[in-house]
């Protein structure tokens, strides 16, 4: 169970502890894809769902893009259409697990963005959408998704998946 060993003599404390370990780390990671995609996914849909009335943009959203986040060498009408929809598809990829990867990595640019011109203060907010988008980025979406579903059905499945 744990990849933890320990003397015969140890006291009961530290095998209590390897043995919680050992738990922890069979913990499959499908769960960690699963929970890496779908949090930061509900963050920037429930963002892009601000941006928009209806099946419209709404005024609001290209006002924030003109008044506060003033986004260098861009439309601040573009950027807010951009913003909207960035907001709401690759979330619903994520979600699927369907180019999971590109999905990541879009949203992790979009991070980015974020935390260098409109809220750099935010870093440990948005150093935890990060470290999330960069585990499905390198590990790839786990076992629940339409990527590994995929991959299987054309024999490319990495063990990593598991």
């Amino acid at each position: 169970m744990s990849s933890v060993s320990l003397p015969a003599k140890q006291g009961s404390l530290l095998r209590r502890a390897a043995q919680v370990i050992g738990l922890l780390e069979s913990l499959p990671y499908w769960v960690l894809g699963l929970a890496a995609r779908v949090f930061p996914a509900a963050v920037f849909w429930q963002s892009g769902q601000t941006k928009i009335e209806g099946w419209h943009l709404s005024d609001s959203a290209i006002a924030l893009f003109q008044d506060e986040y003033k986004l260098p060498l861009v439309d601040p009408t573009a950027a807010a259409y951009a913003a909207a929809f960035a907001e709401h598809f690759f979330p619903i990829l994520l979600v699927l697990g369907l180019a999971s990867r590109f999905a990541a990595f879009s949203l992790l640019i979009m991070t980015s963005i974020i935390e260098i011109f409109v809220y750099p203060d935010a870093w440990p907010t948005h150093g935890v959408w990060a470290t999330c988008f960069l585990l499905v980025i390198t590990r790839g979406p786990g076992l629940i998704s339409l990527d590994h579903f995929i991959a299987k059905h054309f024999g490319i499945v990495s063990r990593k998946a598991k």
